[in-house]
């Protein structure tokens, strides 16, 4: 005979504090979104009128910037939707599908500026530094704005891959301003091409660190924060436990972590009291509010009994 108890989220008032989360979160997506997309236009007709490729470079990342807040902000609202029969955990990893797009769109980005910024230091081109100054000083503040906003919301690999797009608009508005003073005193146009590559390589690599936990949640992987074998020891160790296996721990979306396990008992009886203590333990020791424990009853007794299941938490 076997039971098991699911603890969702929504009974101790953890979903309705994520579906606040999230609408906020849109809120300043769509803000962002619209300061962004209101310059980036701008930006692209003065780089296309002064010549500069850092300019431009900058203009595009705008470009890409609205798309992926756009993108981030339509994923934040698919994440408020509510479970259903074809999606039993509602449609949160949707917001880790957008941080995949970005990720990825910010390293097709990164290659077009390599290329371009390349092909230039080959054969420097003629740029009005003092448009380049003037319009990434605006470009600048703006991107900073807009970073504000993000960074006041919740912290998600949607919000955060959105900002990373934002950040890297901003050294990219930096290396404009500097290669505008540096083109202007000095004349040395192979300046704005090597300040792009310099941002280029900066931007990558935060992209190919966001890519990495964006994959690793989508491999179903351990958070980083969480010690699998630190968990299944506390499991093992209390009272009524003789052993655990089939040790799961993964992550639904930013901030949500998953739990499953069988636990063998002697008795079913002793069941519910087990169940309280290996949920308050896992809530308090590790953070994981969403679990599932399957309790299996031993007739015999075990040969070995160690502080966490021998030989792993996943045997």
């Amino acid at each position: 005979m076997a039971a098991h108890k699911h603890d969702h989220d929504a009974a101790s008032g953890h979903g309705a504090g994520h579906s606040h989360a999230h609408t906020a979160q849109h809120g300043t997506l769509i803000v962002a979104l619209l300061l962004t997309l209101s310059f980036a236009g701008v930006e692209a007709v003065a780089g296309w009128w002064s010549g500069s490729l850092a300019l431009l470079a900058d203009a595009a990342h705008m470009v890409t910037d609205s798309s992926a807040l756009g993108l981030a902000a339509a994923a934040a609202w698919l994440a408020r939707r509510p479970p259903s029969m074809r999606h039993s955990y509602g449609l949160v990893r949707a917001e880790v599908m957008a941080a995949l797009f970005n990720s990825l769109l910010m390293l097709v980005l990164i290659g077009f500026i390599v290329r371009e910024a390349l092909e230039r230091v080959g054969a420097p081109r003629e740029i009005a530094g003092g448009t380049v100054i003037g319009v990434a000083v605006i470009g600048l503040a703006i991107n900073l704005v807009v970073a504000w906003v993000l960074s006041r919301g919740e912290h998600t690999l949607n919000s955060r891959a959105a900002l990373l797009h934002v950040l890297g608009d901003a050294l990219g508005s930096v290396a404009a301003i500097t290669a505008g003073i540096v083109i202007v005193t000095t004349g040395w146009t192979p300046i704005d091409p090597l300040l792009s590559l310099l941002v280029a390589a900066l931007i990558l690599v935060s992209a190919l660190r966001l890519l990495r936990e964006v994959v690793h949640v989508l491999m179903e992987g351990v958070p980083l924060s969480i010690q699998l074998d630190a968990v299944g020891r506390d499991l093992a160790k209390l009272d009524g436990v003789l052993r655990v296996h089939d040790l799961h721990v993964w992550t639904l979306s930013s901030g949500t972590i998953a739990l499953s396990a069988h636990l063998e008992i002697r008795d079913l009886a002793d069941w519910p009291g087990i169940l309280a203590a290996a949920r308050q333990t896992v809530d308090t020791q590790h953070g994981i509010r969403h679990v599932t424990l399957q309790p299996e009853v031993l007739t015999a007794q075990p040969l070995l009994r160690a502080p966490y299941p021998p030989p792993s938490p996943l045997a």
